[in-house]
């Protein structure tokens, strides 16, 4: 960042404002002075111009009339035929300062008020040296003196007369280059951050040179437009207003050829935005409900109820639908979700026991180790004795099925009985 200007000399304090904004908008700090517009004539330089004028009560009409005039960089001109060869300004008033007028042979049709009138187009100056003639027959009455507001000449009739007017200041005298006199800068200063610690935003010249200073973002929501020395209007203009923005911003004009230093203050607020509030009455009257919209009849036969009930709508209804989408979009994904559990279910039953029931049994079926259970044979023996009574096609298959009802011989080991009685 870059401090502020401490070389120039202290500006003029002009104004300070207190500007307050809302979060999110646009502020603009006004910053005008027609005393800034560049106003450069590029043909010899008719900036700078004097023209002699006088308020004659001579004839009795109270007349003013234009005697003389001359620029800077042209010849005199005089208006009345009267006066050509009689009145004359200096040559080089422009160079030596010297504007007077020199009468010559004056008569008394010549008294009254004088003035020399000096004007700066370029500067906005303008500057009037006032001067008494008086016309005398008497040399002795022949005197200059100061009447309290501006100067009396007291002349004698015929003689040559000179009027005053002397100005050397620099503007008047040198020329100059007016695009390099210009400038107008914008400084920032935090909350807290004196004067000489500000931080410079943006210098603007009249040649149309611009620096800007600080980060990218600064630069892009802070500017001045580009017809500020044609309108006078050097107005910072602030996009897009947050809470960081706050503090105190100064406008400097200098033009330093025709001295003009001034400063103007903006001390900027940012403000909560305030939403405008609508108030809709609706109105009851016996049995039939009437509602009163915008805007209520004026009809004085229309007869309304006493009961009035307010309601507060907020200007805006973006808030209300983005609060009426959480709630849609979060019943939708609850439906979505249920919907995929029911199908899921629904699927793995169908896969279970839809084509083959012998999945589905061996779904629920639990393996069952028939070593876990016990048999009781107690009952055996009487099926054992049971003569069971079939038909056989002959004795062979007889013979077979005896055998294999009757229970298998018990293997007797001797060879193992004869031991045990010896031991």
């Amino acid at each position: 960042s870059v401090p502020a200007d401490a070389s120039n000399p202290d500006s003029v304090v002009v104004s300070v404002l207190n500007i307050s904004a809302a979060l999110g908008s646009q502020a603009v700090l006004p910053c005008k002075s027609y005393r800034m517009v560049w106003t450069q004539d590029r043909l010899n330089d008719r900036q700078r111009v004097v023209h002699w004028d006088v308020h004659s009560t001579y004839y009795g009409d109270n007349k003013m009339e234009r005697l003389c005039d001359m620029y800077s960089a042209g010849k005199q001109r005089v208006y009345s035929s009267y006066n050509q060869g009689r009145i004359s300004m200096p040559r080089n008033a422009f160079t030596d300062g010297n504007f007077s007028l020199v009468i010559k042979d004056v008569a008394e049709s010549d008294e009254g008020t004088y003035s020399c009138n000096l004007h700066h187009h370029y500067c906005h100056l303008y500057e009037t040296v006032k001067i008494q003639l008086s016309i005398t027959k008497k040399a002795e009455d022949a005197n200059e003196y100061w009447d309290g507001e501006k100067p009396v000449i007291v002349a004698l009739e015929g003689s040559t007369v000179m009027l005053p007017c002397v100005n050397r200041n620099h503007i008047w005298t040198e020329r100059h280059s007016e695009e390099e006199q210009q400038v107008v800068h914008w400084d920032r200063q935090p909350p807290g951050v004196p004067h000489d610690r500000a931080d410079r935003l943006i210098d603007l010249y009249a040649s149309g040179e611009r620096r800007s200073y600080g980060p990218l973002f600064i630069r892009q929501k802070m500017n001045i437009t580009d017809t500020a020395f044609a309108l006078g209007d050097f107005s910072l203009r602030i996009s897009g207003l947050e809470s960081a923005d706050e503090g105190t911003y100064s406008c400097h004009l200098h033009h330093h050829y025709c001295g003009l230093h001034e400063r103007r203050i903006y001390r900027v607020f940012v403000t909560e935005p305030v939403r405008e509030k609508k108030v809709v009455n609706l109105t009851t009257h016996n049995i039939a409900p009437a509602v009163a919209c915008f805007p209520l009849s004026s009809d004085p036969n229309v007869v309304r109820g006493h009961n009035v009930i307010n309601v507060i709508i907020p200007e805006s209804r973006v808030h209300f639908f983005q609060q009426l989408g959480y709630i849609l979009a979060t019943l939708l994904l609850f439906v979505v979700l249920l919907i995929i559990v029911i199908l899921v279910t629904r699927k793995r039953r169908q896969r279970g026991c839809g084509n083959n029931i012998f999945h589905c049994y061996s779904f629920f079926r639990k393996d069952v180790n028939l070593k876990e259970f016990t048999v009781d044979t107690t009952d055996l023996a009487q099926y054992k004795s049971e003569d069971i009574r079939l038909d056989y096609k002959n004795n062979i298959l007889k013979e077979k099925a005896e055998q294999a009802r009757s229970f298998p011989a018990k293997n007797i080991d001797l060879d193992k009985g004869n031991k045990d009685l010896l031991h």
